[in-house]
């Protein structure tokens, strides 16, 4: 009989509402889900999304960076103390505004998950989905990328698709692909945490393929 794997520890980034901790929150209450939401930080104390996590029980750490001013440095050395007290084995960023340093990546080697609302590498960075309808592309959608050096970077290991529609607004797009990252964030995260996904070089191989998995919405 095999041997069951013990749910990861995982820790999730936010400086919002947190709609995607959320996706996660609700994914992990699931019985045969094997991971679990131990602990939420936000880098701001009016984060929405931090009486979210209160009220579903979770742990939750303020690590304010205004407070850190210039000292990326400090502030990083602070948020990865606050993250170490929970035993975590992965962290999510989920609407997570600063971008992390090699400083802060080195202390969790392929073991942070980002999701960008976008297919990557297309549209790095903010206004993603202005930018997409700006372009005239007929698919959008969202991915969910172990996180790398450098803005929206890193190997794929999920991405979600959605076809531009001829009519659409931003708010309207916007809306579908969000409903997109609800869905493939929790699948991210459960091939991770089952130890089915291999950073190997630039790229994620699961299961043995290299790759992301590609999922298609209508």
């Amino acid at each position: 009989m095999a041997r069951k794997l013990a749910r990861k520890r995982v820790a999730v980034l936010i400086s919002g509402r947190g709609s995607n901790m959320t996706a996660l929150v609700e994914a992990a209450r699931a019985p045969d889900y094997p991971a679990e939401i131990v602990l939420v930080v936000s880098n701001r104390a009016d984060a929405a999304g931090l009486a979210t996590a209160q009220s579903a029980g979770i742990a939750t750490a303020v690590v304010e960076h205004s407070a850190y001013r210039k000292d990326r440095e400090g502030f990083e050395r602070a948020l990865d103390a606050a993250i170490r007290t929970h035993d975590i084995d992965v962290i999510c960023l989920a609407g997570f505004m600063r971008v992390l340093t090699t400083h802060f990546l080195d202390r969790w080697p392929n073991r942070i998950l980002n999701i960008h609302p976008a297919l990557l590498p297309s549209f790095k960075g903010l206004d993603t989905h202005a930018r997409a309808l700006s372009a005239g592309v007929k698919i959008h959608g969202a991915t969910v990328h172990v996180v790398a050096p450098g803005m929206d970077s890193g190997p794929i290991v999920v991405q979600g698709a959605v076809p531009v529609r001829d009519n659409d607004t931003e708010d309207a797009l916007a809306a579908r692909v969000l409903a997109v990252e609800h869905k493939i964030y929790p699948l991210a995260l459960r091939l991770f945490a089952e130890d089915r996904v291999e950073v190997v070089g630039d790229h994620c191989v699961i299961d043995g393929v290299t790759g992301p998995r590609i999922i298609p919405f209508d």
